[in-house]
């Protein structure tokens, strides 16, 4: 593993997961028995992937979840050595499975998770604040678990603003609706939307927007007009693109790989892209990152993450793209 970087990513999971993914040796067939072939335990969640990442390219991170100390989801991170702030609860932390098929096909089955009480909240809350104060960015990903309002990162960006960390949010369906409605103070830095997270954002089906690129930048532009810095959408095998306030607009698309599976391809993608700006990277140069590591973790099983030496393996092509309307509204 490389030197740690000089800069400290601080990752909030409300609702982590152990991940179990079990390889179909052919399409689902539903009804029948179906013999597995390989199956895999790995610490999950996205906020934990986006951390693992991270970790796995030398990064000094910190992840902060919900889980007892001898939770199993706290055990497999402190074996991988990372860092872990865990605020105690008292019921084990869900367990998602996870159906991968050979062609790439990826079916998934997420529990809820633990109800987590307003004190939990508030102390998730406090550790995040602590975290921030030496943290060049601050992540806030996934869904929310039972008895969280829906917009609770809303509050946390907002409290986060007197840190100086820049704030990362990937999120969707009511979270993400609710930290949009809540105004500009509560916009993050960074947003990461997928093409369906984008159409929900405008209320319309994912394919208007797969069809009808002006729409998609329309939609990107009126994320810009709420306060949002930039918006790194992610197209799955068609790659990503990445829209600045300023105007600044790129495309990216890697060289075809063979997909084993798709679970944290895009948690792997937030990381390569924080990872180029800690680096100090231009904005393509960002997006090309974000790009690689989300096709190479593609590659991958299970919700493994990708080394630097998998990354460097993916070709990635980055072109300007054109700027977002101005002004643009759902």
């Amino acid at each position: 593993m490389s030197s740690p970087l000089p800069a400290t990513v601080v990752t909030l999971t409300a609702n982590p997961s152990v991940d179990r993914t079990l390889e179909l040796p052919g399409p689902l067939a539903r009804g029948t028995l179906t013999r597995l072939g390989a199956a895999r335990t790995e610490p999950g969640g996205k906020g934990v992937n986006v951390a693992r990442a991270l970790a796995a390219a030398g990064a000094d991170v910190l992840a902060v979840l919900p889980a007892a100390s001898d939770d199993p989801l706290v055990s497999a991170l402190h074996a991988l050595g990372l860092p872990v702030a865990a605020v105690p609860i008292d019921v084990p932390v869900r367990t998602n499975h996870t159906l991968t098929e050979p062609d790439g096909t990826t079916t998934k089955l997420n529990e809820p998770g633990p109800r987590l009480e307003p004190a939990t909240l508030a102390a998730l809350q406090q550790a995040v604040l602590t975290a921030a104060a030496s943290a060049r960015w601050v992540v806030l990903s996934g869904s929310l678990p039972p008895g969280v309002p829906v917009d609770w990162y809303a509050t946390v960006v907002r409290a986060l603003r007197g840190t100086g960390a820049r704030i990362a949010v990937d999120t969707s369906e009511e979270p993400l609706q609710a930290l949009l409605a809540a105004g500009p103070d509560a916009a993050p830095d960074l947003l990461t939307p997928n093409t369906a997270e984008l159409a929900q954002l405008a209320g319309v089906p994912e394919a208007a927007l797969v069809d009808d690129p002006d729409a998609a930048r329309a939609t990107v532009a009126w994320l810009h007009g709420r306060g949002v810095g930039e918006v790194l959408l992610t197209r799955g095998a068609d790659g990503a693109e990445l829209s600045t306030a300023d105007g600044g607009r790129w495309s990216a698309r890697p060289h075809p790989v063979a997909v084993r599976s798709t679970v944290g391809a895009g948690d792997s993608s937030l990381a390569g892209y924080l990872l180029a700006d800690l680096a100090g990277a231009a904005p393509a140069a960002r997006l090309r990152s974000a790009v690689a590591h989300g096709t190479a973790a593609a590659a991958l099983p299970g919700s493994a993450v990708p080394t630097p030496a998998q990354v460097g393996l993916v070709t990635v092509d980055v072109v300007p793209g054109v700027p977002a309307p101005v002004g643009a509204r759902r």
